[in-house]
């Protein structure tokens, strides 16, 4: 069974930092693509960061420079570190997982698509105040 369990969110000042973490159980974090997404209230769901299998990663513009994501595979982890968080980072934040890649379309085109993936965690919520 598989099960993806985000942990980590909190509300934070501006400028502030948060370590977002993802266990997964059922996919092994090392072979999967995952990612991380988030949606604000009223807004579409959106890709934030997203790992490939091999190591490959892409991130939103907004988020550059500012986010990283990274992979434990020792722990079957995925991690989001998020620095100089500002208020439009608040959202409930997803983590997602899909096991094999899209049939002939190049990862970086559909790595940050909510549509691709096949496993979701449960989210968690991050507040940025002003």
């Amino acid at each position: 069974q598989v099960q993806l369990v985000e942990s980590g969110g909190g509300s934070v000042q501006s400028g502030g930092t948060l370590r977002l973490a993802c266990a997964a159980s059922g996919y092994t974090a090392s072979t999967a693509h995952m990612a991380w997404f988030r949606q604000a209230p009223g807004k579409e769901r959106e890709g934030v960061a997203a790992k490939a299998s091999f190591g490959f990663t892409r991130y939103t513009d907004s988020v550059k420079g500012r986010f990283t994501i990274s992979r434990d595979n020792a722990e079957n982890a995925l991690y989001l570190h998020m620095n100089s968080l500002v208020p439009d980072d608040t959202a409930i934040y997803y983590c997602a997982a899909r096991a094999r890649a899209v049939p002939g379309v190049q990862w970086s085109q559909w790595a940050l698509l909510p549509d691709r993936y096949d496993a979701w965690g449960q989210g968690t919520q991050v507040t940025v105040s002003s």
